[in-house]
């Protein structure tokens, strides 16, 4: 059974109908031109300095000049990472993603630069998204032209555009590379186009909110001999969960297991994602009891999956002056599922995962982690390492370090929500950890003294 979406369905205001594009046509340096703007980048410093640059150019010709020069005079790393900032679905300068096809061409003319199926398919998706049809189209001629008869590469070409659009929701132009995708698998005896053709389609559909087609094609594959692989059956688990079908996705775990599928931890904090995105705390209680009876490890992200979800600790997160400081005074504020579950994070390995000791140094690194879980996990390691330190388990370290990150990774680059957290609970429980003057995104503090504020005042 051939399935697909259907074009007129639910076509979201991305899709390929043409409009009227803001800040006027394209020059001919291939870009628009805006005003200057306040620029926010996550990427390296010279990247950032570009776009700050480029924000501020007011002529086309010094923008292109601008560009030109970047390309020429940055390393492979600053080049492609700074392209894929601009190609990023969650691009916090969306006026100056108009320049991203721009860098492109800049960048294919550098000797370094070596053709990448993943690239080419994320900028096409990117400039069918921008509506910038005729360059979308042109670069698909190309890059078709140019594989040739390369099946295998020809099918990792549309598998990877079909990513890329799911990732916009570009809903026809999704369907579009799905019916390539499909004609080549058609044609093909090749084991390998059927198993990564099918693995792609379902894992799009499943990207675009139809958990049900992408069920379609599963069964599909079973009827057509084509192996069922874990991947297919973990994007069915992660499309009933994001859209709400809870039991859907309980079925598609059990189908997972009997095909001898064994849980892992990214799978397991998809389901708990799901059902914390869903009120269903109680859910999240049984399946962290499952996890620990499987051995399946908790991970950073498990407590993220876990903690965003707790309603109690948001709430008191959003005060953190008149949060509780310690876990007994947490849990003593928690009621029911909410503290069924923070007991049973208390009992993972996590902390020791995250901490690392040694006589010269104790390190406790938050990078990765949420507000609540970096709030969680701070008042687990003061209540741990104080337990470690009454029993003589733990050595007195020369030093204590706490990483929190400088905000590299914050939507207002430099200002970390979790250096702002850490920092307030150590004013609060007058902990002898100050600011580093060498690196403001860690905390640093003598071990004798972090060790008598523990056992003494804590």
């Amino acid at each position: 059974m051939m399935v697909e979406i259907n074009p007129s369905e639910n076509v979201a205001n991305n899709d390929c109908r043409r409009q009227s594009s803001p800040g006027g046509p394209p020059t001919s340096a291939g870009f628009r031109h805006y005003p200057p703007q306040s620029v926010c980048c996550t990427l390296t410093k010279q990247g950032q300095r570009f776009l700050s640059s480029l924000a501020a150019a007011e002529e086309p010709s010094t923008a292109a000049s601008l560009l030109r020069k970047f390309a020429a005079s940055s390393s492979k790393h600053v080049a492609l990472t700074t392209l894929s900032h601009l190609l990023s679905t969650s691009d916090p300068c969306p006026r100056l993603s108009s320049v991203a096809f721009a860098l492109f061409a800049a960048i294919k003319r550098e000797s370094w630069f070596s053709w990448n199926a993943k690239l080419v398919a994320d900028v096409i998706a990117f400039l069918y998204k921008e509506e910038r049809f005729e360059e979308a189209e042109n670069l698909f001629g190309e890059t078709v032209l140019k594989l040739g008869l390369k099946e295998r590469d020809l099918c990792a070409f549309y598998c990877n555009l079909m990513d890329s659009n799911a990732k916009h929701k570009s809903e026809r132009v999704f369907a579009d590379s799905c019916r390539e995708l499909r004609k080549l698998m058609m044609q093909s005896g090749g084991v390998y186009t059927k198993q990564r053709g099918y693995s792609a389609v379902a894992a799009g559909f499943c990207q675009m909110g139809y958990p049900e087609k992408a069920e379609n094609v599963v069964q599909e594959m079973v009827g057509n001999g084509v192996r069922v692989t874990a991947f297919e059956l973990r994007s069915l688990v992660y499309g009933y969960g994001q859209k709400g079908l809870l039991e859907d996705m309980k079925r598609s775990i059990v189908w997972m297991e009997n095909k001898g599928f064994g849980l892992d931890t990214v799978c397991c904090n998809m389901v708990l994602s799901s059902f914390g995105a869903h009120g269903e705390i109680q859910e999240m209680v049984s399946w962290l009891k499952k996890m620990k009876g499987l051995g399946v490890e908790l991970s950073v992200r498990t407590y993220n999956s876990v903690l965003n979800w707790c309603p109690t600790i948001v709430f008191l997160l959003k005060d953190i002056k008149s949060a509780p400081l310690s876990i007994d005074g947490l849990v003593d504020g928690l009621e029911g599922d909410e503290a069924s579950l923070v007991l049973e994070l208390l009992n993972s390995t996590v902390l020791d995962q995250v901490m690392e000791c040694s006589q010269s140094q104790l390190k406790l690194d938050l990078h990765g982690m949420h507000v609540s879980t970096a709030y969680f996990v701070l008042l687990q390691w003061f209540h741990e390492l104080k337990l470690r330190f009454v029993a003589g388990d733990c050595m007195t370290p020369a030093e204590i370090l706490v990483v929190s990150g400088r905000g590299k990774h914050s939507s207002a680059r430099g200002e970390s929500p979790v250096r702002g957290l850490a920092k307030e609970i150590f004013m609060r429980t007058k902990c002898p950890l100050r600011i580093d003057r060498k690196n403001i995104g860690c905390f640093i503090g003598k071990g004798k003294a972090f060790k008598d504020w523990l056992l003494h005042i804590l």
